[in-house]
């Protein structure tokens, strides 16, 4: 049974870690904001007329060489988890842990019972961990916040008749040529993907976001969408770098292969948060992620002076 602490825990944001004044590792959203030729194409777009989506969905469609009827626009991925919780009835579902906690809040919160599978450190999938008879899995990849990139086999081995397999690609464009995306795979009729434009382009205000699916699965969730859920204006960072210098810093577990735009780190210090918070760094807590305990942190990947500078203020609060 999870204690109603643990239930809370699951709608903690890394907004909420934010500190006024301090520099902000904790939000994993593009950190130079919107770009300019993105925020002028949304500054033109025709708020006065009804939301037309046709054109996007046919581009994203083309985009991933798949069919129109295949694609819904969502209001970010978190549209996506609650329409996926409140149209399907599954008997048994698996989440997989550590990852993004939406999912779980919005399975929980239309009344569905949840298994978590915790993975241990380096959090790699272990298929043999998913009970066999789950017919509904959540999983991320790359996983937020352990930054760790699934093979695409092994998500692929989680599909097989019977079951649902949900891939949240909210970060897939961080990997080079997405390699491990599944997104394209519109032969699997169980495989449902969800991504997010939020993140990569600094849109996190603008709420944008789609699912991939199978027809009959897209026409199921839009079912129960309101009307126009997507407005009409709706990294490969320097992690590198950000990784090079934490690796110098022995007391510090860095969850290896970070493939996204934030990395995931072990101090053994439950309150090393607030020892950042003197040396001027918001974080975001790891704790609050079902398998990480206080001490875990997530920082977001910025550019290199500000990597330097948080790796520096890290080395001194551990001591």
């Amino acid at each position: 049974m999870t204690d109603v602490t643990a239930l809370s825990d699951l709608t903690h944001h890394g907004d909420a870690d934010l500190v006024p004044g301090l520099v902000d590792l904790a939000v994993n959203v593009r950190s130079g904001g919107t770009p300019p030729w993105l925020a002028a194409r949304i500054r033109e777009a025709d708020i006065a007329a009804y939301p037309d989506q046709r054109a996007a969905v046919a581009a994203v469609a083309a985009r991933h060489r798949r069919a129109p009827g295949e694609v819904l626009l969502t209001a970010g991925a978190a549209e996506a988890f609650v329409l996926l919780a409140r149209a399907l009835r599954p008997r048994h579902v698996v989440v997989v842990h550590p990852q993004f906690t939406e999912p779980e809040a919005a399975l929980r919160a239309a009344g569905h019972q949840v298994d978590r599978v915790i993975l241990p450190c380096p959090f790699a999938l272990d298929l043999a961990l998913v009970p066999a008879d789950a017919d509904l899995v959540f999983v991320g990849n790359p996983t937020n916040p352990t930054s760790v990139a699934h093979p695409r086999e092994a998500l692929l081995g989680l599909v097989r008749p019977g079951r649902l397999v949900v891939v949240d690609e909210a970060f897939a464009d961080c990997l080079p040529g997405e390699r491990e995306s599944v997104a394209g795979r519109a032969d699997l009729e169980g495989l449902v993907v969800i991504r997010s434009l939020t993140k990569t382009w600094g849109l996190a205000g603008l709420r944008v976001g789609y699912v991939l699916a199978a027809a009959d699965t897209v026409a199921l969730l839009a079912a129960g969408q309101p009307l126009w859920p997507v407005s009409a204006p709706a990294l490969t960072a320097q992690r590198a770098h950000l990784l090079s210098l934490l690796a110098t810093i022995s007391a510090v577990r860095v969850v290896t292969d970070a493939s996204a735009s934030f990395v995931l780190l072990g101090t053994g210090i439950a309150d090393v948060r607030t020892r950042l918070h003197r040396k001027g760094f918001a974080v975001r807590r790891g704790e609050t992620f079902p398998g990480l305990a206080p001490g875990w942190i997530r920082a977001a990947v910025r550019d290199a002076g500000t990597s330097e500078r948080f790796a520096t203020a890290l080395r001194d609060v551990i001591g």
